[in-house]
């Protein structure tokens, strides 16, 4: 597999999601783009508010007349 373009645009955005700075790098111009180490972490935990609200709906899309709910009742009871 033979490689014909190898071109990289690095974009800066700012806190508010908006567009800083861009940059266009070719092959030459490779060996000045400096890696980041960081990485971001993930923030979505199982006792969060999106995490509940999330949790709701699909349960909401999956059963919404909430009959599951009721056979699971007579189940349990017999």
């Amino acid at each position: 597999m033979k490689i014909f373009k190898n071109d990289v645009l690095v974009l800066e955005i700012d806190n508010y999601g908006i567009l800083k700075k861009k940059e266009f790098y070719n092959l030459k111009d490779m060996n000045n783009i400096k890696v980041a180490e960081d990485t971001t972490q993930a923030t979505f935990a199982r006792n969060s508010f999106i995490y509940d609200f999330m949790s709701s709906m699909r349960q909401k899309i999956n059963d919404p007349l909430g009959v599951r709910e009721e056979k699971r009742k007579e189940i349990s009871q017999r």
